[in-house]
């Protein structure tokens, strides 16, 4: 990630059990941008972080379907996530986290070994899930385990983006493992970032570079949170219907979007509908670059294909 045309300043930190990268068009502004952006990490992963035993979203996991009074960040995300899920038309439900644990994601991914048995859970559905946010309570009915993996990563990363540019005043991106937001005035020429399969990958890795100047990007990838159960190879990103880890059309998608979390809820979903995705993304015109399992890339509703690595894959007809 560099910024184009004008000096800017950037910082790294472990963050939500990757990398945060936080950058500022103002040098000065730096420290104090960083430390919103900790402190929106620390309130989120209180709340939304189903690894955690005191979390928030622990207590309404193990509630049994009694409501649960929970904080207002808590009930953005799962408000947020149930939005993607009507977005998406399921495609992205926040009741995957028993199907998760079923698979063997049972734990923080980095303390996660294989398993010798799996098993298969239903997911029981988004439709399940009461936020009264009036009473400021969330309701998921008893076996039901909410995990947010899939937006409030991305939803914080917005957060973040905002808090800091309000801080500091000067224009900001904030990275949580390759899902950005901006907030602010870009630098002269934009933000430009490297787009790649694995976000840890070095700028020498086959990918694209970018130029963004405002609103979020965010990748889904399949090659990345890979584990073995059952002798056979899981990723994250689960197809609902099926409580089992999606067919594997696009190794990675990534999309952008007025905000990181509605890019995050696409390129998900982009995942999971699989050879169904450049129509969907297409007639909605989200700006998406997905690479197919065999190494080719296909560039849609105007993500530029200059400067790609990787050959270019011949479009879908749609329709």
């Amino acid at each position: 990630m560099s910024g184009a045309g004008e000096l800017t300043v950037s910082r790294r930190f472990d963050a939500f059990g990757g990398t945060a990268i936080v950058a500022v068009t103002d040098p000065d502004g730096l420290e104090r941008a960083c430390e919103h952006v900790r402190e929106t990490v620390r309130g989120f992963d209180a709340a939304c972080s189903r690894f955690r035993p005191d979390s928030e979203i622990t207590a309404v996991n193990a509630a049994a379907g009694e409501p649960v009074k929970v904080g207002p960040m808590l009930l953005e995300a799962v408000e947020a996530a149930l939005r993607a899920a009507r977005l998406t038309g399921g495609d992205v439900d926040p009741t995957v986290g028993g199907a998760l644990i079923a698979l063997g994601y049972d734990r923080d991914f980095d303390s996660l070994q294989g398993s010798s048995s799996v098993s298969i859970a239903a997911v029981p559905g988004w439709h399940t899930v009461a936020v009264d946010h009036e009473a400021g309570t969330i309701r998921a009915p008893r076996g039901v385990a909410l995990d947010l993996g899939a937006t409030a990563k991305a939803l914080a990363a917005d957060r973040a983006a905002a808090a800091a540019r309000d801080a500091v005043g000067c224009g900001v991106l904030v990275s949580f493992s390759g899902d950005i937001a901006l907030a602010g005035e870009a630098p002269d020429g934009g933000w430009r970032v490297r787009v790649t399969d694995d976000h840890r990958s070095g700028v020498e890795a086959p990918g694209q570079w970018v130029t963004l100047r405002s609103g979020g990007l965010a990748s889904s990838s399949t090659t990345v949170r890979r584990w073995q159960a059952g002798g056979d190879a899981m990723h994250h990103l689960l197809d609902p219907r099926s409580g089992r880890p999606a067919a594997v059309v696009w190794r990675t998608a990534s999309v952008t979007a007025s905000s990181c979390l509605d890019a995050n809820i696409a390129s998900t979903a982009a995942i999971v509908r699989g050879e169904r995705a450049p129509e969907w993304l297409s007639s909605l015109e989200i700006p998406s670059r997905l690479v197919h399992f065999d190494g080719a890339v296909v560039h849609l509703a105007g993500w530029p294909a200059e400067g790609d690595d990787l050959p270019a894959r011949e479009q879908p007809r749609c329709g």
